[in-house]
Order: C-alpha cells, then sequence, then structure tokens
C-alpha cells in the first residue's frame, strides 16, 4: 500500500513540473499537489536524479528545478522496463474487469428481459394456435390457453403504455422533434445502467487534496500566516476539531506557531512562501470551496424509469418460474394445466428439447438467478438513495458553516443567526434555524459572544475577542517583512 501511495505521489510531483516549464521550486509542487513538504523534498530530489533536471540556487538559498531535457527517464534496464509494463497491465487489467462488470449487469437485465419477452410471445402464439386447431374444443382452449396468457398479455400491456406516456409527454415539448437530430449521441447502455445502479464517480473524490491546495493558497496570498479562525472558515472544521488539523498543517507543510504582541497565536508557513510561480495568489474576502452535492444517477429521469420497469419485469417472471418449479415439480402428461400454469407448462416443452430434465435450469436459470439479481438491482439503488440523502445533508451543513463562519469572521461585532443562511443550494440544510444556531454554538466555544436583542426581539450576537483577534492579525501581517520570501538572483546554475 506504501508503494503505491508513493507511486501516486510520484505521479503527482511529476505532472507538476510539467506545467510548470520554468522551473519550480518545493514551495511550487507543494502548493500545486498539496503533498507534505518532506515527501515532495524527497520526491523532486528522485524526479531530478531521473529526469536530469537543471538545477539553479538562488541568493535565498532555495533551489529552482527545471527540465529542459524533457522528462525521458536515464533508466532503461530490464527491471524498469518490466515494472513500467506491469504497471500498465495491472491499470489496463482494472479498466478492462470494470468494463466487463458493467457488461454483465447489462446483459443480465436486457437479456433476462428479452428471453422472458421471447417466451411470453411463444405461450402467445402456442395458446393461438392451439385453439385454432382444435374447433370442437374452441371454449376449453381458450379458456387453457388464452386465459392463461392474462399474465404475460398485461406485462405487454403495461410496457406499451409506458412507451407510449414517454412518447406522448416528449411530443408535448416541441423542442424534442426539432432537436432531435442535432442532438448528441448519448451515453453507452452499459454505463447508464451503471450509473442507476451504483451511482457515478464522486464529485468530492479528491477534496482532500483541493481543500489543502484553497489552505496553501491563503496562507501565500497572506504574507505565509494564517488563523485558527480562517483556517476554521476554510475547511469547515469546528474549533475542536481545527486545532489539531492546524497543527497537522503545520507538521505537513513547514509551519510554526507564535504568538502576537496581542498574545494572539498565528500560524506561519515561510517554507511556502518561497516560489518561483509569479501567479497571483490573492483572494478576494475570505472565500472557501464547497463541496458539489452528489447525484442519484447522471441519467435522465425517464430512462431510470424504464429500467425500472425491464427488471419489475424480470421480477415478476423470476417470481412467476421459481414458485411453480418449487411448488409443481416436473410436468407429466397428467398433471393438469390450469390458467395460471401455462406460461410454465410452455416454457417446460420448449426447454425439454435441450435438456433432458428442463426443471433445474427453469428453477435456477429462470427462477432464482434472476430474482436475486431483480431484488439486488433495487436494493442497491434504494439503499444508496436513502444514504445519498444524508450525505447530502451533512455536505449542506458543512458548506453553511464555512460560509457562516466566514461570515462571522467578516463582522464579527454584529451576527444575527438569520444573517448566516445563504442562498447556494448546496448551502442549505433542511432546518436552516437549526444549523444557524448550531453554527453560533460552535464558534461561540472558541470566542464567547455577548447577546443581546434588537427591536424586533431576535438574539444579536457580538464576538469582541474575535474582533480584537481579527485587529491584531492585521496588524501583525503588515509588519511582514515581505524580502524575506523573494528567492533572488541565480547564484549556481548547474547547465553553466
Amino acid at each position: 500500500m506504501d508503494q503505491i501511495k508513493n507511486n501516486e505521489a510520484y505521479r503527482k510531483v511529476l505532472e507538476a513540473f510539467k506545467n510548470q516549464r520554468k522551473g519550480a521550486t518545493i514551495a511550487d509542487i507543494t502548493a500545486k499537489t498539496a503533498l507534505p513538504l518532506d515527501s515532495v523534498r524527497e520526491l523532486v530530489g528522485v524526479a531530478a536524479d531521473e529526469y536530469r533536471a537543471r538545477l539553479q540556487v538562488t541568493e535565498s538559498g532555495e533551489i529552482l528545478y527545471s527540465f529542459p531535457h524533457g522528462f525521458v527517464s536515464k533508466y532503461h534496464g530490464f527491471r524498469r522496463n518490466l515494472s513500467r509494463t506491469m504497471e500498465k497491465i495491472k491499470k489496463g487489467m482494472l479498466i478492462a474487469g470494470t468494463w466487463i462488470f458493467k457488461v454483465w449487469i447489462m446483459g443480465m437485465l436486457v437479456g433476462y428481459f428479452v428471453l422472458f419477452m421471447l417466451i411470453a410471445l411463444a405461450s402467445l402464439v402456442i395458446s393461438v394456435a392451439g385453439s385454432s386447431s382444435n374447433s370442437n374444443n374452441r371454449s376449453s382452449h381458450r379458456g387453457n390457453g388464452l386465459g392463461g396468457m392474462y399474465f404475460t398479455s398485461q406485462i405487454f400491456n403495461l410496457i406499451i403504455r409506458i412507451w407510449f406516456y414517454s412518447e406522448l409527454t416528449k411530443s408535448l415539448d416541441g423542442r424534442y422533434y426539432e432537436n432531435r437530430r442535432a442532438k448528441p449521441k448519448g451515453r453507452p447502455l452499459y454505463k447508464a445502467i451503471f450509473s442507476f445502479v451504483f451511482g457515478d464517480e464522486d464529485p468530492n473524490g479528491d477534496w482532500a487534496s483541493r481543500e489543502k491546495r484553497s489552505v496553501i493558497a491563503y496562507i501565500q496570498a497572506h504574507g505565509g500566516v494564517i488563523s485558527l479562525p480562517e483556517f476554521m472558515t476554510l475547511t469547515g472544521l469546528p474549533p475542536e476539531k481545527a486545532d489539531p488539523a492546524i497543527l497537522s498543517c503545520c507538521a505537513e507543510f513547514g509551519g510554526l506557531p507564535e504568538a502576537t504582541e496581542e498574545g494572539t497565536v498565528v500560524y506561519r508557513f515561510d517554507p511556502l512562501l518561497l516560489r518561483a510561480d509569479s501567479q497571483d495568489r490573492s483572494f478576494t474576502g475570505l472565500s472557501a470551496i464547497i463541496k458539489r452535492l452528489k447525484s442519484f444517477s447522471s441519467n435522465k429521469k425517464n430512462m431510470n424509469v424504464w429500467f425500472g420497469v425491464i427488471n419489475g419485469v424480470n421480477l415478476a417472471f423470476g417470481t412467476y418460474f421459481f414458485f411453480n418449479a418449487m411448488n409443481i415439480g416436473g410436468l407429466t402428461s397428467q398433471t393438469p394445466i390450469g390458467a395460471g400454469l401455462y406460461p410454465f407448462a410452455v416454457t417446460h416443452m420448449l426447454f425439454s428439447g435441450l435438456f433432458s430434465d428442463p426443471l433445474p435450469f427453469i428453477t435456477i436459470g429462470l427462477g432464482l438467478v434472476p430474482l436475486i439479481f431483480s431484488l439486488l438491482f433495487w436494493l442497491i439503488p434504494g439503499l444508496r438513495y436513502l444514504r445519498l440523502r444524508e450525505e447530502n445533508e451533512a455536505v449542506k451543513f458543512e458548506n453553511m458553516r464555512k460560509i457562516g463562519y466566514g461570515r462571522i469572521w467578516e463582522n464579527p461585532r454584529e451576527v444575527k443567526a438569520g444573517d448566516l443562511p445563504p442562498d447556494i443550494p448546496e448551502c442549505r440544510p433542511r432546518n436552516l434555524a437549526a444549523a444557524a444556531d448550531k453554527i453560533i454554538k460552535e464558534l461561540g466555544s472558541y470566542a464567547v459572544p455577548d447577546v443581546t436583542l434588537d427591536n424586533r426581539g431576535n438574539p444579536v450576537y457580538t464576538f469582541t475577542e474575535l474582533a480584537r483577534e481579527k485587529d491584531a492579525l492585521k496588524k501583525y501581517r503588515s509588519s511582514l517583512d515581505g524580502s524575506t520570501s523573494s528567492l533572488g538572483k541565480t547564484v549556481f546554475d548547474s547547465e553553466g
């Protein structure tokens, strides 16, 4: 596992260098990868050796790394080539395995649906043919044959009704047929089915890295200094979790706590200021990135409805065949064929030509397997939907906490609970009043506010200590000497 993590970290370092063609320092690569400072130092040294980096030592003592000769490894031995080949094979096998699994799900869903529809159609045809060939027993045949097809005919009727309703809905929207030819090609069916069952990729899958990069960018934009309330706003962490988290950041990125003249604790990250990247990292206020909500599926609603209908048909047929196989067993010439047993009897007859005893195939292949698959096909997305609601609710509160902390920090002397909820849907949990009250109480555990009432009787909170900390931080930043973060001129160049 450690080797996998190291390979992934090394890949991130190389990608960062490829996007920084004019050269970069350790601070630049740290800001782009959000990897710990010590890890970046180690991996940059490995990359510099493998790809023959150009080293330029500046007056500040910082090294500027660049790769004018490209990224062609100097290692061409058998073991190195074998290692790269194995990595490509593993990656290819993972992609192939995922694709096969998606195709298998599609094959099970669509394959069983087509098979059951063919069985139903064959039963209907045989029933009609049987009733037509024996005019003396027409009424009897209709009772046992066509009457026995009520189950399958209702399935056909349901599918036709849903299809007609779908087409009618589309026709009411004139744009559908006007733009039908201009619409881009849809996603493959196996991907759409997989999306319905298991959902899509997590939109916040790289969140830890994105959040660290935003914190680093804020630090670099503010003289290498950050306070705990600012860190809480950027990360959405309550005070009891933010305190150990910022100390962890200090360990990762070379930060040190320091007290101002007023006794306020700030955190300095001087190593992150030694940058070659001239990109402006200034912030407009204290803006925090927010998480995106997870969607149940990227499919259109009518497509998911169709998947549900098809799976419902499979579930109905699977239950039907499994129930009859377990209760009736094998059919003989003496077995009475009632109305509800006719499709089972026709299937038994059809597969008698392929199997000496078709009962095991009907029990397992047409009964148990599609029955279990259909239940899981509904159970998995059903449980995922319930979990998704709770996860999105937690995301909304975390996002609102960031915005709320930011608004309190912006104006700590006059805070009203009603001013905290933003208009962004991703930041509005179900109970806004309770969420706002919780946010104020959380921040109140860090800096206790004074409470007064306005003209309407609503509480107004004054975070006096927070205001003093903000003023002390502003004064501290204004006293910093920006020249200490300058790289200076190049005093040594490995390429002359």
